[in-house]
């Protein structure tokens, strides 16, 4: 657990970067930082590793004051993920992986075993750990990033607008992955961003910070979206936070059995919109039947439309059916057909669903 009392920063020229902060980080969660520009979010990050040093107040993990320990025992302790990944160019992915351990003072044996195992756990297995940074996608060059941070087996790690970098698609099934990854390691982890749906769908605790870094309001991102604590707390979560909210929400809908297409076969007869999917099941996309003559095409396929998990929330049912071409939203399991929905149905079951209850939100006027 980090915990935060009344932590201050404040310079030489009186600015006020980070006004009494007070807040615990859950063990194995992940506590989000968001909000506006100038509101903090990376000093307060920076000042649990003591990048920064406060000038009131205590940071504890675990129940140790942190400045009572030497600031190189602290950080080889505590991951730390930034923008861009910050590796080394010169450096090969697996020397980049193995700066932690080697800094521990690990045999180089077992430093190289670690480092080989935290990249297979980031899908970067095999020959990945013999390139260069320079030789890696964006997306990549971040995976190594968050590798090189889980090598020591640090207790807490501190995440630095790790994603904002990389393009909308690969972020998001980097975030998908990195959750995955959370939930096996239930490693201690505090991240900022500035995007308040990262911090939604990441988040176990979420922190909303005003400019002048004084806190809003703390709690869970169902609480945050369903009970904000002022206008301002409303203001950033957004007008659509009823939207965002249906991410929380789950409950049965009624999926139907699709016949689908597989690429390069003739379409039957029949419905005017088909969908094709691969050799393993795998949607790919739909066709207009009308417009397609002979067999199906890649060239032929409309991609719109997002896939959701058999599992999935309200929110992700209703997006994938309002975002489908052919009306109906596309249902996976393990990443194969397993049905659709219909939109309609889906809102029918939003509106039958008990509106969220409230629970206990932290504001700064409680510390008060």
């Amino acid at each position: 657990m980090i915990t935060l009392e009344g932590v201050t920063k404040r310079y030489g020229d009186g600015t006020v970067a980070v006004d009494g902060l007070s807040f615990e980080a859950p063990e194995g969660k992940i506590t989000v930082l968001v909000g506006p520009s100038g509101c903090g979010k990376t000093t307060s990050l920076r000042m649990i590793n003591r990048m920064i040093e406060p000038t009131e107040g205590k940071i504890l993990i675990d129940g140790q004051d942190t400045s009572s320990l030497a600031k190189a025992e602290l950080r080889r302790g505590i991951g730390y993920v930034i923008q861009h990944a910050g590796l080394f160019p010169h450096r090969t992915v697996l020397s980049n992986v193995m700066t932690v351990p080697s800094l521990l003072k690990w045999d180089k044996s077992r430093a190289k075993d670690r480092a080989m195992e935290v990249l297979e756990l980031v899908g970067l297995g095999g020959d990945f750990a013999k390139r260069y940074p320079g030789q890696l996608s964006g997306g990549q060059q971040q995976r190594v990033g968050v590798a090189r941070a889980l090598a020591g087996d640090p207790k807490v790690m501190l995440m630095d607008e790790p994603f904002s970098a990389i393009d909308p698609v690969v972020r998001e099934g980097l975030q998908d992955e990195f959750l995955s990854l959370q939930e096996s390691l239930g490693t201690t982890i505090v991240l900022v961003t500035h995007d308040i749906d990262e911090a939604i769908k990441l988040g176990d605790r979420i922190a909303v910070l005003r400019v002048g870094g004084s806190l809003a309001q703390f709690s869970s991102p169902d609480d945050l979206l369903a009970h904000p604590a002022d206008d301002f707390v409303a203001s950033f979560v957004g007008r659509d936070r009823g939207y965002r909210a249906l991410s929380f929400k789950h409950a049965d809908v009624p999926i139907h059995e699709e016949t689908p297409t597989v690429l390069g076969e003739t379409i039957a007869d029949g419905d005017p919109w088909r969908l094709v999917v691969g050799d393993h099941a795998q949607p790919l996309g739909w066709v207009e039947v009308a417009d397609v003559t002979g067999p199906v095409q890649a060239a032929d396929l409309q991609l719109g439309g997002t896939l959701v998990d058999v599992g999935g929330s309200l929110r992700g049912f209703l997006d994938a059916s309002l975002s489908s071409p052919s009306g109906r939203g596309v249902v996976v399991q393990d990443g194969r057909l397993y049905g659709s929905v219909r939109s309609e149905e889906v809102l029918q079951v939003i509106k039958a669903a008990p509106r969220p209850s409230g629970e206990t939100s932290f504001t700064a006027e409680d510390s008060a």
